[in-house]
């Protein structure tokens, strides 16, 4: 819990000069883009490889906690415990909050439930959640065992809720008051209460069923006269967000109101919690760089995820893009007998298909990110579509005229230019049918559109690429 200053003046804040801002960056083992430097963590290592925990401890100190996770995620695993004992207490539940999921279970793994409970209730609600969630449920329950009553009581009430919902994101500690108090009542209140949280921006007033009927700004509170009632203060229209909402959806919610905070209720309309804006920028962060890595078929692709675990999540995307190459494989060898008679067939066939792909993944790119934030829906999903063909059909065309003429030009065949021209129209606007029309179908079936999209479209971009290309050489009989 922060603490108030007890001076009645107003503290001064001297401006930090670029020099400052160097010596800072020197001191704490930071270059210029708040990057940990090599040298930095080699010193620490090297340290703590001399059993010199002092020099260790007086290196990283400076640091902030987040920078101190760097540090952590950074060690080699086989030296991460042994840095850890020798930083002691300086690795405290706000480095616990900061770190790599992985680098967490490692470390959580070598605490006692004891002291993993001590770290769990120093934080926020979501915060010690997000430490305790992935345990093992032996170590989970002899974590909650070591708890205080009312912070067990808190953390099994979050736990309750989904994963990756506003239940499990959201924060217990907040101010809420009932909307008879005036505003010298309220600062009174704010004042007087030491077991208040001192880490809020806004204050809901509620009626006597505890339902959330409005808020105020604390700088509205602040700067209005002490008789003013907060029924007359405060604001009644509110953004508020299910308890069981999925995350994602928050993380939107909150974008599209340009939201600070906003109160969670429960199914009865009870105000539960609180989240706030630090927690979703996090959840932007991390459900973007979920979509991108999906749409690869890369798993969670975090670096410090264990090796089986990788080769899982990918090996059987790649099998299945072994099944679908073979479609491809199948239309070529189809045409083997035309591809025979006309070798350039076999050198221009990956431009065609190449460019169709690169064409695929562009449409499928936006469509993807359009369905995560909302801006497709059913009323113009259709419409959607055939903006994508008719982008598609001009930047067809453009490559197809461009390609023509040269492949006109260096192989002395007109009738090759044709051909290819042709079939490079045909790819493209193929593609951004299909780039837009498979992650809405997957949608549609509710599927998550991202986790296997680019494999069917570039089945499908292959597979035409080819049969375009090569139908059309065959029925324009074209020979060596």
């Amino acid at each position: 819990m922060s603490e108030r200053g007890d001076s009645a003046e107003p503290l001064s804040h001297g401006v930090e000069t670029d020099e400052d801002i160097i010596l800072e960056q020197a001191e704490t083992g930071l270059d210029e883009d708040d990057r940990l430097k090599p040298e930095f963590l080699s010193a620490v290592l090297d340290a703590v490889e001399e059993g010199d925990s002092e020099t260790a401890r007086d290196l990283v100190s400076p640091l902030h906690p987040a920078d101190i996770a760097d540090l952590l995620e950074l060690t080699p695993s086989d030296q991460r415990a042994d840095v850890a004992a020798a930083l002691g207490d300086i690795v405290g539940a706000e480095v616990l909050s900061e770190l790599n999921d992985y680098v967490r279970d490692d470390l959580i793994g070598a605490l006692a439930p004891e002291q993993v409970a001590e770290f769990a209730a120093e934080l926020d609600t979501d915060d010690a959640v997000a430490i305790i969630e992935d345990m093992e449920e032996a170590d989970q329950q002899a974590v909650l065992e070591a708890m205080e009553p009312e912070d067990r009581a808190a953390i099994e009430s979050a736990l309750s809720y989904p994963e990756e919902s506003a239940g499990r994101l959201m924060q217990r500690d907040l101010v809420a008051v009932p909307e008879h108090m005036t505003v010298g009542q309220v600062i009174d209140y704010l004042r007087d209460d030491d077991d208040l949280t001192r880490d809020f921006w806004e204050i809901y007033v509620v009626d006597a069923a505890h339902r959330p009927i409005g808020y105020c700004q604390l700088s509205w509170v602040l700067t209005c006269p002490r008789g003013i009632a907060m029924a007359d203060l405060m604001k009644r229209e509110q953004t508020l967000i299910p308890v069981d909402m999925d995350q994602e959806e928050v993380a939107l919610r909150f974008q599209k109101y340009a939201l600070i905070s906003a109160a969670v209720v429960d199914t009865s309309g009870r105000l539960v919690g609180m989240i706030t804006v630090d927690d979703v920028v996090h959840i932007i962060s991390e459900e973007a760089g979920e979509d991108i890595l999906r749409l690869s078929g890369a798993g969670e692709g975090d670096i410090n995820e264990p090796v089986m675990d990788s080769y899982r999540a990918r090996v059987r995307w790649l099998l299945t893009n072994l099944v679908t190459a073979l479609v491809a494989s199948t239309i070529i060898g189809i045409f083997e007998g035309t591809i025979q008679k006309m070798v350039a067939l076999a050198t221009l066939m990956p431009i065609v298909a190449g460019v169709g792909g690169n064409a695929g993944s562009q449409t499928m790119a936006v469509t993807v990110r359009a369905l995560a934030t909302n801006q497709i829906t059913g009323s113009n999903a259709r419409r959607t579509i055939v903006r994508e063909i008719r982008v598609a059909l001009l930047n067809g065309c453009t490559v197809a005229l461009v390609l023509g003429l040269g492949v006109s030009l260096v192989f002395q065949n007109m009738a090759l230019g044709g051909v290819i021209a042709s079939a490079m129209v045909t790819n493209i606007v193929t593609a951004g049918l299909a780039g837009a029309a498979v992650p809405l179908a997957f949608d549609r079936l509710n599927l998550d559109p991202a986790v296997a999209s680019s494999i069917f479209v570039t089945m499908i971009t292959d597979s035409m690429g080819f049969l375009a290309f090569l139908g059309l050489a065959t029925a324009a009989g074209l020979t060596g």
